[in-house]
């Protein structure tokens, strides 16, 4: 399968390639999420300077690099002397045999940093005075977050504020992930999504030839396969204390949202707690969700908020194969799936879809489709009433919404208790109301009575 999507991602990084000043361009996400794949589509019909950094020594980095840009120097430039540290190997970058810009890319730079501290340093002072006045663009990529955020970009930092263009690379949205899977019927596809979320390296586990039920078989739940122990692999190579980590996602994932009892089930103090819901939030793996009508400062506050697993693959493993590992290892795939994962498939998946949903509902504000234009959108509850899906536009204008990911078509009981929560909680402003299902609707959705503030959204629709 050849390159997919990444549309928005590759139009940035041709405008800045186009641009006819310098350019020093950070491009950073989190593993697997398709940095390198979208650099090479970038730069296949360009000239180019690839070097991948490697946990290595830093004699070791350079060598590799000097021979890299030494391939590409003009012979009578190649023989002056040899480029043994990374000052030399920067300041060689004008001089590059390429017609027009030099193009330069530092993959998972911040290894490269790890044995060589001293390296952002080098590079802002050889940018200050040598490259940003040459027709080049360098980029830096790098898996990790933190370090991108905090440690390069972070003020007070060298490169601070040398940056032209920065570039955060995230998931794929559902519209883009099911291009992977061109002859699944809709509801497939939102299983599919469901489970591996748009990470392209999940994407691409499974065989689009083969239904969901084979590909969650062979390449989530067989014991050998990559997925099986993608999470595991993840927090080794992300964080100190993975079994610390294990033990809060453990904790969310089984349906504890609030600080305090993730740190009881956790056998955390709050405190210890909150820094590692933090880390987490911080790799996009949790996030806090809060109820879309919570004000600013109370969003500031500790344990306000609840969290949750934003990563759907992580979510999907913690709930049907870690509690299975025994199982699984002794090779009981069949039996996990037929007793534990098919018959919760939709209760498993039912987060999921609640996210397409609001992609959806994104996507239309953005493309102008909706009854109004909404200033935020998000999830709502209060007390024990909860709404999935709230959008609030000036003078109270509302866009309400329910998702079900049923097995059975969605009646009009569904309709009727959001138009209770509706008189309740929304009386005020103009009102629409939004159903959206997995399976359709009763009678194609005829309670809805052709009333144009009630929209019935199917699945094919929410690739739209």
């Amino acid at each position: 399968m050849g390159f997919i999507a990444r549309e928005k991602d590759l139009a940035f990084f041709e405008r800045c390639y186009k641009n006819r000043k310098a350019q020093l361009v950070v491009l950073y996400g989190r593993r697997r999420v398709g940095k390198t794949s979208c650099l090479r589509e970038f730069a296949k019909d360009k000239p180019h300077v690839w070097y991948s950094c490697t946990k290595d020594t830093d004699a070791i980095q350079v060598r590799r690099l000097a021979q890299r840009i030494s391939a590409r120097l003009p012979e009578t430039v190649r023989t002056l002397g040899g480029i043994d540290s990374w000052e030399r190997a920067l300041r060689s970058i004008p001089q590059l045999d390429m017609p027009g810009r030099k193009l330069v890319i530092l993959d998972e730079f911040p290894y490269a940093v790890a044995s060589n501290k001293a390296l952002p340093s080098i590079m802002q002072n050889v940018w200050d005075e040598l490259l940003s006045h040459e027709d080049v663009m360098i980029v830096l990529s790098g898996s990790s977050i933190g370090f991108m955020e905090d440690n390069l970009l972070g003020e007070g930092n060298p490169l601070y504020g040398r940056a032209t263009g920065i570039w955060k690379m995230e998931p794929l949205s559902y519209s883009d992930a099911v291009k992977f899977f061109p002859s699944y019927t809709p509801q497939q596809k939102l299983e599919a999504y469901g489970i591996l979320g748009g990470i392209p390296y999940y994407l691409e586990q499974f065989d689009p030839d083969e239904d969901v039920r084979t590909n969650v078989c062979d390449y989530v739940l067989a014991r050998g396969c990559p997925l099986y122990t993608e999470v595991n692999f993840l927090l080794r190579e992300e964080l100190q204390e993975p079994s610390t980590y294990n033990a809060v996602l453990d904790a969310v994932a089984a349906g504890e949202t609030q600080l305090g009892k993730i740190a009881q089930k956790g056998m955390l103090d709050t405190s210890s707690a909150n820094t590692y819901l933090r880390r987490l939030e911080s790799l996009r793996i949790l996030e806090r969700e809060f109820s879309v009508q919570m004000g600013a400062q109370e969003r500031t506050k500790k344990g306000r908020g609840l969290w949750r697993v934003n990563d759907n693959y992580v979510r999907f493993w913690y709930a049907a194969v870690a509690p299975y590992v025994s199982e699984l290892d002794q090779g009981d795939v069949e039996g996990v799936w037929e007793h534990v994962i098919a018959p919760n498939i939709n209760d498993l998946l039912s987060r999921p879809f609640e996210d397409v949903c609001r992609q959806w509902v994104r996507r239309r504000n953005i493309e102008g489709d909706l009854p109004f234009r909404y200033r935020v959108l998000g999830r709502w509850w209060q007390d024990a009433n909860e709404i999935d899906i709230v959008a609030l536009g000036d003078r109270a204008t509302h866009l309400l919404g329910e998702c079900k990911f049923w097995k059975e078509p969605v009646d009009a009981s569904v309709l009727s208790e959001l138009e209770d929560k509706q008189e309740s909680f929304f009386r005020e402003g103009d009102g629409y109301l939004y159903l959206f299902a997995k399976n359709g609707f009763i009678d194609g959705g005829a309670f809805a009575d052709g009333n144009p503030k009630i929209h019935l959204v199917e699945a094919e629709r929410l690739e739209e």
